[in-house]
């Protein structure tokens, strides 16, 4: 019998990271084979990972979907999700209604007479739960749409997109329309009562810039409360997509309320002090 040799094979340990970086998508709600063979992971036979339906508490219908993000530089896969209910949108007092274009622009009306001119150009419909965060990740990811066209459609059809079929959005992975996304990675807390609090790695995802933004956070500190704070006192036509970016991230109540930082990506330390580097300024929300 021959000698058993060889070198020892690496180990891809990447641990959890915060920070801005830009990614390109490799799969999308990935089965088991695609798990093993585009991502490197290996499910365990009880692992639901590759189950994407579901019901919300009130029997509707739900979709998770899951784009797999391939950072750059180290190679290391990101996963951002989105949640769908079929469920239409409405405000938290229900006397507005959330409505969605056909290039995957939304706006909110008590009344669709009331939506404005430059929305009702183009053919658009209620929303439903999830499809705003989806839309504002499919618009940066697929960049080079002309969604001046009036010609331009985006929006899927929703009974295919609730049960899961996304074969439209897959043959767009690597197409000629797709670019690389900047998307901000963060650290997650789980509180369990009784139990310690454990971290996981996510992605924010109601936010997203295209590639060319990221150079911005490396002229300007934007975790600086006193630059957040000169940034909300312009008026929202004069921001720039990266302040407004950074404005909604810090946002009190709407922002982000997991651990992040605005600078390119970097390993996470746990005695970052969060209260010093993230402090939320804005108070203004976008949604109703």
């Amino acid at each position: 019998m021959s000698e058993i040799k060889g070198k020892i094979r690496e180990q891809q340990d990447f641990g959890k990271k915060v920070g801005l970086f830009a990614g390109k998508v490799i799969c999308i709600n990935p089965n088991r084979e695609e798990y093993s063979s585009v991502l490197g992971i290996t499910l365990g036979d009880e692992s639901k990972a590759d189950e994407y339906a579901g019901e919300s508490k009130d029997g509707n219908a739900t979709m998770r979907v899951n784009f797999w993000l391939e950072e750059a530089k180290s190679k290391q896969k990101f996963n951002v999700t989105f949640f769908l209910e079929n469920k239409t949108k409405n405000n938290k007092d229900a006397t507005k209604t959330q409505y969605i274009n056909n290039i995957g622009v939304c706006s909110w009306a008590d009344d669709p007479n009331n939506l404005p001119d430059w929305f009702i150009k183009r053919d658009y419909r209620e929303a439903y739960v999830g499809e705003e965060e989806l839309y504002s990740f499919l618009r940066t990811w697929l960049g080079k749409l002309d969604y001046k066209d009036a010609e331009s459609e985006l929006i899927q059809e929703w009974k295919h997109l609730i049960k899961g079929n996304l074969k439209d959005l897959k043959a767009q992975i690597n197409g000629e329309l797709s670019c690389p996304v900047v998307a901000l990675a963060v650290v997650k807390n789980c509180y369990k009562k009784d139990e310690e609090t454990k971290e996981y790695q996510g992605v924010y995802n109601r936010a997203f810039l295209p590639e060319y933004s990221l150079k911005q956070f490396r002229l300007v500190d934007y975790n600086k409360p006193e630059v957040l704070a000169a940034l909300k006192k312009k008026v929202n036509k004069d921001l720039k997509p990266h302040e407004r970016f950074a404005i909604q991230i810090a946002d009190s109540e709407y922002g982000c309320k997991d651990f992040w930082i605005l600078k390119d990506l970097q390993e996470y330390d746990p005695n970052m002090n969060i209260v010093a580097s993230n402090v939320p300024i804005s108070e203004t929300g976008s949604d109703y």
